[in-house]
């Protein structure tokens, strides 16, 4: 069985830095990905994607991504689902990616003009397997 997921998109917000009570850093996103269609209407639609990534690169991803950047994300889709405040059950899909590339240079998505000294700079990352994790 697979189960792999490639997105290009960009971040619909800045993503959120977290840590687990074992200390394991954990990003998540949400990545709008155009679809490569029209509607009947003509018009092209967008999906909006949630990612999650773990660890050192959940770290990076915090970092170097914002609001706006283009990013490439490989990994896998994970469901889940929980009980909500009003007692019905809330069913989840996510990307837990292994690999998500800057698809542009820091810089030219930074806002209040600030300058970045690393104008040319792709970083990838693919650290650790989030599927290690105790829960």
């Amino acid at each position: 069985m697979i189960n792999r997921v490639v997105l290009v998109g960009r971040l619909t917000k800045d993503p959120t830095l977290t840590y687990t009570p074992s200390g394991a850093a954990v990003t998540r996103f949400t990545l709008a990905v155009n679809r490569t269609f029209t509607n009947a209407n003509g018009e092209k639609e967008t999906d909006f994607i949630n990612c999650t990534v773990w660890r050192k690169q959940a770290e990076n991803a915090a970092n170097f991504l914002k609001k706006g950047s283009l990013a490439g994300v490989e990994g896998r889709i994970q469901t889940g689902s929980y009980e909500g405040q009003d007692g019905k059950r809330v069913y989840t899909t996510e990307v837990v990616a292994d690999s998500v590339q800057f698809l542009e240079p820091k810089s030219s998505n930074q806002s209040n003009g600030q300058q970045n000294t690393n104008q040319n700079q792709q970083s990838s990352i693919d650290e650790e397997d989030p599927n290690s994790l105790p829960f």
